[in-house]
């Protein structure tokens, strides 16, 4: 991937430039940000262009044998480490058991790629996925050899935030001193959630959303109507994953509308047979099905709040969401919004930890009810 196939982020593309130019590549960085930001693109061209034979000015020539196999994934010097839970197929789970899958979502998404996406792709929808102590164990392995063919050996971790603390101890030594001419790539989107002994050996590179005129000019580019395009923009908070989603109208983002809309409206109306009927219906969803609801529902109320301080024109909501949007906002209001934020935002955690369905949504929905109806 050349950083030119990256939307946006000129300025960290340049920062990255400017590091190989001057000779100053931290042996461990940790590329930070947001879903849908481009942080796994942009350190897969970082690495390609370390190691691309030709480089050109502001990029990597992507023409040089190093680059043809970096645009294919399959560089003997570039490694891969991401999440992995088992599979009917795969009793004992390591990333290397599942190289042909996620070589192919990158080609498939550009590498634009985000949990949910990975998780349908091998099958693990409902399971929990870590880096487990295989896979560190892998690691240390794969970094004693040395290069095959270019300079530097790469190591990315995707999702770094999914490292089991237990494994944790066993790359410490390797990261804060590795083998010469060795670059680890650390990818996150959640800071508070890295173990704080791999946190402190990282450099960090912080990648900010996309702006919204960049990600329309991408939309466009890509052959979208550009009313369409903008609609999606306003909605999708600087996530180019988001904006697709919004744009090609997905299953999930009308499931969520739908299934919160009505949520609401049993809460208010204190229904009890049917939260229970909802509640049962939510315990059979997936963990990231059942986390991606929960984060509509923070967004959604994030929303309402903007309606109740009169800035609506920063609310970032499609024509069917307004018309629900305008008659519930009065119901969460400064003084019940922050409550409700909290418990989401407990819930999205819990979740991630194997909460029981049943008894979170009903605890939420118990709360709600008497926060929406004070």
């Amino acid at each position: 991937m050349k950083f030119a196939d990256i939307i946006g982020q000129e300025d960290i593309k340049t920062r990255l430039m400017k590091t190989v130019a001057e000779s100053r590549v931290s042996h461990a960085q940790l590329f930070l940000g947001p879903e849908g930001s481009g942080k796994l693109a942009l350190a897969i061209a970082y690495a390609q262009y370390i190691n691309c034979t030709n480089k050109q000015d502001g990029d990597s020539c992507g023409e040089c044998p190093s680059c043809v196999k970096y645009q294919k994934f399959i560089h003997p010097d570039l490694h891969f480490i991401y999440p992995t839970a088992r599979t009917k197929s795969v009793d004992k789970p390591m990333s290397r058991n599942f190289i042909s899958q996620w070589r192919e979502l990158l080609i498939e998404k550009n590498s634009y790629v985000n949990l949910t996406d990975w998780y349908a792709k091998v099958g693990i929808e409902r399971k929990q996925a870590i880096i487990n102590a295989k896979d560190c164990n892998e690691i240390i392995k794969t970094l004693s050899y040395k290069s095959y063919e270019s300079e530097y050996k790469v190591m990315i971790i995707w999702m770094v935030e999914k490292l089991f603390h237990s494994a944790a101890p066993k790359i410490l030594k390797v990261l804060e001193e590795p083998p010469e001419k060795t670059l680890f790539i650390l990818v996150s989107e959640n800071q508070d959630l890295i173990i704080n002994t791999i946190l402190s050996r990282t450099q960090l590179v912080k990648i900010g959303k996309l702006n919204d005129a960049e990600l329309t000019k991408a939309l466009i580019r890509e052959g979208y109507d550009p009313a369409e395009a903008n609609d999606a923009v306003r909605i999708a908070d600087g996530n180019y994953l988001a904006a697709l989603k919004l744009i090609s109208q997905s299953d999930e983002d009308r499931y969520n509308f739908l299934k919160f809309r009505d949520w609401m409206r049993y809460v208010y109306q204190f229904d009890v047979e049917k939260l229970i009927k909802f509640v049962a219906d939510m315990s059979k969803n997936s963990r990231e099905k059942n986390k991606s609801f929960l984060n509509y529902a923070l967004r959604f109320t994030r929303e309402c709040l903007l309606m109740n301080y009169g800035t609506g024109e920063l609310v970032r909501v499609n024509n069917e969401e307004s018309a629900f949007i305008n008659k519930f906002y009065p119901f969460m209001n400064e003084r019940n919004s922050y409550l409700i934020a909290e418990e989401l935002d407990k819930s999205i955690y819990h979740i991630e930890r194997n909460a029981n369905p049943n008894v979170l949504f009903m605890d939420l929905s118990l709360k709600f009810a008497k926060w929406l109806r004070k």
